[in-house]
């Protein structure tokens, strides 16, 4: 069985769509226009933020270019209902990237929105069927990366799923996802991540 942490990167990709959402702003469902530089001075080349492809339901559909790894594009969703609603934590978010360049497509991860201890494991549920989540940080991956080709077949065909994990601290968390949009988000980074 293979895990996240078995392959190099996985950690690196977290980093980079946390960067993505970080340009992206707090309104991720919007597209925002890049800023003119100054005609004076010339900006240094820099790889191109976030680009909304299209909103589809609860989902968003992005594509940008990274800096060594190519087009990047993924599918990102927030949890809809997160409990216990009087924890105190940040956004959560849901991915589901491809990279090209590195033959990666559909890998699922979660930005949690608060530490957890390294290694713990959580759980997926979608309709009866349950997969093992591991943590580290502030994200989380499906423990057998084999599974995220049939999770995701899986999620297109469920309207909601939900994650539960646990803090660093102990405290027990469920996030609740609505799936309605997932197909056509998928389908539409399909036509830029190839």
């Amino acid at each position: 069985m293979t895990t996240r942490f078995d392959a190099a990167g996985r950690l690196g990709l977290s980093a980079f769509v946390t960067l993505a959402l970080l340009l992206a702003g707090p309104a991720w469902a919007q597209q925002k226009k890049p800023e003119k530089p100054a005609a004076a001075a010339p900006a240094p080349a820099q790889p191109a933020g976030p680009v909304l492809l299209g909103s589809f339901g609860e989902w968003g559909a992005y594509a940008t270019d990274a800096a060594g790894k190519g087009r990047v594009c993924y599918v990102l969703s927030r949890p809809k209902e997160r409990a216990p609603k009087e924890l105190k934590r940040d956004d959560g978010y849901l991915f589901i990237s491809a990279r090209p360049n590195e033959n990666v497509h559909n890998e699922i991860s979660f930005v949690l929105g608060f530490p957890t201890k390294d290694g713990s494991v959580g759980e997926l549920v979608i309709g009866s069927a349950k997969h093992a989540l591991v943590t580290k940080g502030t994200s989380a991956w499906l423990k057998n990366a084999a599974e995220d080709n049939g999770v995701v077949e899986l999620m297109k065909k469920n309207k909601t799923m939900t994650t539960k994990t646990a803090s660093a601290k102990g405290n027990a968390t469920t996030d609740t996802y609505q799936l309605a949009g997932l197909a056509q988000a998928l389908d539409r980074i399909k036509k830029e991540c190839p």
